[in-house]
């Protein structure tokens, strides 16, 4: 649930200053608005969604999901134990990022956010498909995807892509790291899951116990 934000007090800005805050003020609360409403505020095109039996559910049963449908640079999302589950087919480009990123607090995944096959610089089975839970580490806000391009303030001007937390200003690269100096305390998620076919994912289970 997104947290009502709160302006601290500064001293007076100039007009150029306070034009950009004012600015910077309309799109978080514009992204916030879009995430609490569950709106298409992805920027990613979304293929698909699948919900599991609210029996399955309950039970936190695994779930299977088809991801051949998914084009580069789409996302589709599954929901596992009540949570959403990004699976992302990254692009050429968003993975060739992700080795120059800079400014990250966990760059090399040593907080156990994800298992040990996926303890890499994408953090993932294969390179180019992330699956990872859709929710922030800080409060359980739902982050956005904003492309690099993208002329939201909140960002930097050198940002290349990934995901941002409209209620607190978290951003995360395309891996699902987290960059320094933000409410996130950790990287996002990379739930139990392994590949039952090359087209086939199984999300809630591995071969760990095996």
């Amino acid at each position: 649930m997104a947290h009502p934000l709160t302006a601290p007090a500064f001293p007076a800005l100039s007009p150029d200053a306070a034009t950009h805050d004012a600015e910077r003020r309309q799109w978080l609360l514009a992204t916030t608005a879009m995430g609490c409403a569950a709106t298409a505020a992805v920027a990613l095109p979304l293929v698909a969604s699948f919900a599991p039996s609210e029996r399955a559910k309950a039970q936190g049963a695994s779930v299977q999901v088809e991801i051949g449908d998914i084009a580069p640079g789409e996302v589709k999302v599954v929901e596992w134990r009540g949570q959403p589950v990004w699976v992302v087919r990254r692009t050429p480009e968003m993975l060739a990022h992700l080795d120059g990123m800079t400014d990250l607090a966990d760059p090399d995944s040593q907080k156990k956010q994800q298992p040990p096959y996926a303890t890499n610089t994408h953090r993932s089975i294969k390179p180019e498909v992330l699956v990872t839970v859709g929710i922030c580490t800080h409060l359980g806000c739902s982050p956005v995807t904003l492309n690099e391009g993208t002329t939201n303030p909140s960002v930097p001007a050198d940002w290349k892509g990934g995901f941002f937390c409209p209620c607190h200003g978290s951003t995360f690269d395309f891996a699902g790291r987290v960059f320094k100096n933000k409410p996130a305390p950790t990287n996002l998620l990379v739930p139990p899951h392994k590949y039952l076919a090359d087209n086939t994912l199984l999300i809630g289970e591995d071969d760990s116990a095996a």
